[in-house]
């Protein structure tokens, strides 16, 4: 079940690469994966603690969630800055040419 979860995942990535571009696609990636990983590192880690008990686990599962999915907004958004920022320096190398077509019916 395993396989089949992150063998329809890894299509849905490449469809959505293929439909936004790599780098729009990457930045949404990201800001679903860093997250996710974090709250299931957290869950991991506490929850020998938290999940003693079923009804502490239960309850304490969505505002933990929450708590950490906000506070991952400032990493993830920084981190899809900094992917703008070098595919602007890209964009903005002193080394690009711009050229304007004329046709030849214009010319």
């Amino acid at each position: 079940m395993t396989y089949a979860v992150l063998y329809i995942t890894s299509i849905v990535c490449i469809w959505w690469i293929y439909r936004v571009g790599w780098q729009e696609a990457l930045k949404k990636i990201l800001s679903v994966l860093i997250p996710s990983a974090l709250i299931i590192l957290f869950n991991v880690k506490a929850g020998r603690l938290l999940f003693r008990s079923p009804v502490v686990g239960i309850i304490s599962i969505l505002p933990t969630a929450i708590f950490i999915y906000r506070g991952s907004l400032p990493l993830v958004a920084g981190i899809n800055s900094w992917i703008d920022r070098k595919t602007n320096d890209f964009v903005e190398s002193q080394e690009t040419i711009d050229a304007e077509v004329i046709s030849k019916e214009d010319a």
